[in-house]
C-alpha cells in the first residue's frame, strides 16, 4: 500500500492536498515554459530525441523539487493521489504486455506480483523500487516491472517496503530481508532468483546483499541495478558536474533515511566495501547522471573483487532513464542488456511452478 494508507502515517486534508496539486501543476507548467530557452534540440542525438530528453528532465526535476519541499503529511497526500491515478491509467498498459498483476503479502510485507500470462515463469525477481527511500509505490512502477516480466519471462514481486521519514533505516532493509527469506524458504530456487532495484531501491538491493549472511541458501541468480545509490556520501565530481543535466535535485536528501547513520557504512553504501562472493551483477546507468562517477567506481570495484559484473552506461542519458523514457532507443538498449543478462545466468531447464502458498 502507498505510505499514506499505512496505519499511523499522517496525511493532509483534502483542501490542502488540492492546493498542493494545483501548485504542482503550476510548477510543471513553468518547467515546460523553460524548455525552449534551454536549446532542447541540441545534443549528440536527433533533435526529436534531444527534445524528449529535455522535456522529461525539466518536468521530472520540477516535480521532485516541488514534492520534496512539501511538509511530509502533504507529500503523503499528493503521493496517494498519484498512486490512485496510476491504479487507473497503468493496468490496461500492463495487460497489453500480456502480464497479469496480483496483490500479495509476503512475510507481512505487502506488494504486487507481475507474472507472464499463460506461461510458466522462468525465474523470480524481487524488485525494490526507488524514490529516495522516502517515496513512490509498487503501483507507480507497473509498466517498468511489467516490461521486466515480459522481457525475461520471470515473475516479479515488487515489495512495498517501509519508507522514511516515518520508518527510517533499517526498517526498509528489515522488510526486504523478510521477503527474501520467505521466498527462499517457500520453495523459490535461489539459482533462479534475481534481486533488482533502481536508484535508492538499487542501494537497498546492495544493502540486502550485505545482509544475506542472515539467510542460509545457495547463491542467487543475479543482481540487477538501475542507477543505484551506492554511496550516500555523494562526494564524487559528477554530483556537481552533471547537476544541470540530470533529473535529480541538486540537494539530494538523505538525513530522513539515515537517521544519524554513518553514510559510509556498508549497510547503506556499497562502494569500497567487501563485495567478494556477490552474485553476477548487471549495472545500468546514464552518462549524464549525478551518480555516474560513484557507479563507475562501484563497477570497477566489483570487477577487481572477482564479481561477474556487466555494465551498460548510456551516453547523454540521465538517472533511471529506462523507467522514465521507455520508448527511447537508449532504453531499448538497456532492456536488451537486461534480457541478455538473465538469459546468461538462468539455468537451462526451468522448474518453476505455481508460487508457494500464501505468496500469490
Amino acid at each position: 500500500m502507498v505510505m499514506g494508507r499505512r496505519p499511523g502515517v499522517a496525511t493532509a486534508s483534502w483542501p490542502i492536498t488540492a492546493a498542493d496539486l494545483a501548485g504542482l501543476a503550476g510548477q510543471m507548467a513553468t518547467a515546460l515554459v523553460r524548455v525552449p530557452f534551454r536549446r532542447p534540440w541540441s545534443g549528440g542525438s536527433s533533435p526529436q530525441h534531444n527534445l524528449a530528453v529535455a522535456v522529461t528532465r525539466e518536468t521530472i526535476r520540477s516535480f521532485m523539487g516541488y514534492a520534496s519541499s512539501l511538509p511530509i503529511e502533504e507529500y503523503r497526500s499528493v503521493e496517494m493521489v498519484l498512486d490512485d491515478l496510476c491504479g487507473v491509467v497503468l493496468p490496461p498498459v500492463v495487460r497489453r504486455l500480456d502480464v497479469r498483476t496480483e496483490r500479495a503479502t509476503i512475510a507481512g510485507v505487502p506488494g504486487l506480483w507481475y507474472r507472464p500470462s499463460g506461461v510458466v515463469s522462468r525465474g523470480t525477481f524481487l524488485y525494490l523500487h526507488g524514490g529516495g527511500y522516502i517515496g513512490t509505490s509498487p503501483r507507480m512502477y507497473a509498466v517498468f516491472t511489467a516490461w521486466i516480466c515480459r522481457l525475461t519471462g520471470c515473475e516479479v514481486f515488487v515489495a512495498d517496503y517501509r519508507l522514511a521519514p516515518e520508518f527510517p533505516f533499517p526498517a526498509g532493509l528489515e522488510d526486504v530481508v523478510l521477503v527474501l527469506e520467505a521466498l527462499l524458504s517457500g520453495g523459490c530456487d535461489p539459482g533462479r532468483l534475481f534481486v533488482a532495484g533502481d536508484s535508492s531501491g538499487g542501494g537497498l538491493a546492495t544493502s540486502l546483499m550485505f545482509a544475506m549472511d542472515r539467510v542460509g541458501h545457495r547463491p542467487i541468480g543475479g543482481l540487477v541495478l538501475f542507477s543505484p545509490e551506492v554511496d550516500l556520501r555523494f562526494n564524487r565530481p559528477s554530483v556537481s558536474e552533471n547537476a544541470e543535466r540530470d533529473i535529480l535535485p541538486w540537494n539530494i536528501p538523505t538525513a530522513a533515511y539515515l537517521h544519524g547513520r554513518d553514510a559510509s557504512a556498508a549497510a547503506v553504501s556499497a562502494l569500497d566495501q567487501d563485495v567478494s562472493g556477490w552474485p553476477p551483477t548487471l549495472v545500468v546507468f546514464g552518462g549524464d547522471e549525478m551518480f555516474r562517477d560513484q557507479i563507475r567506481d562501484f563497477v570497477d570495484h566489483l570487477d577487481r573483487s572477482g564479481v561477474d559484473v556487466a555494465s551498460h552506461e548510456e551516453p547523454g542519458m540521465f538517472h533511471v532513464f529506462p523507467i522514465l523514457m521507455p520508448w527511447a532507443d537508449a532504453s531499448r538498449q538497456a532492456y536488451r542488456a537486461l534480457a541478455g543478462f538473465v538469459d546468461r545466468h538462468l539455468p537451462e531447464s526451468p522448474e518453476m511452478g505455481s508460487p508457494p502458498a500464501g505468496q500469490g
